[in-house]
């Protein structure tokens, strides 16, 4: 039988009210979804606060590294069709 230890980690997302978005409320070990749903439960929203949970695998959870800020958040004014500057606005339309 495995222990707490070698089961794997979950990772809590809890909505607080419908129409709000999940927000990371923690992580758990459990040995398997169901039991991680539960746990989630019993933890994380043991006055009734939260609508929804979702539990997802640590290990299927891709992140970037904050030393790759620069890369992935740079503007991209190499791309010139992200800026319409060279369309031409029919008279008809007025002002955009």
């Amino acid at each position: 039988m495995s222990t707490p230890d070698q089961w794997p980690l979950w990772e809590v997302f809890v909505r607080s009210k419908n129409g709000l978005s999940h927000k990371h409320s923690g992580s758990l070990h459990a040995p398997d979804a169901e039991m991680a749903l539960k746990n989630a439960r019993d933890v994380y929203t043991r006055r009734s606060e939260g609508t929804s949970i979702w539990v997802v695998p640590s290990s299927a959870i891709v992140a970037s590294a904050p030393d790759e800020k620069e890369v992935l958040f740079a503007p991209s004014d190499d791309k010139v069709y992200r800026h319409p500057t060279f369309y031409e606005i029919p008279d008809e339309v007025g002002h955009m």
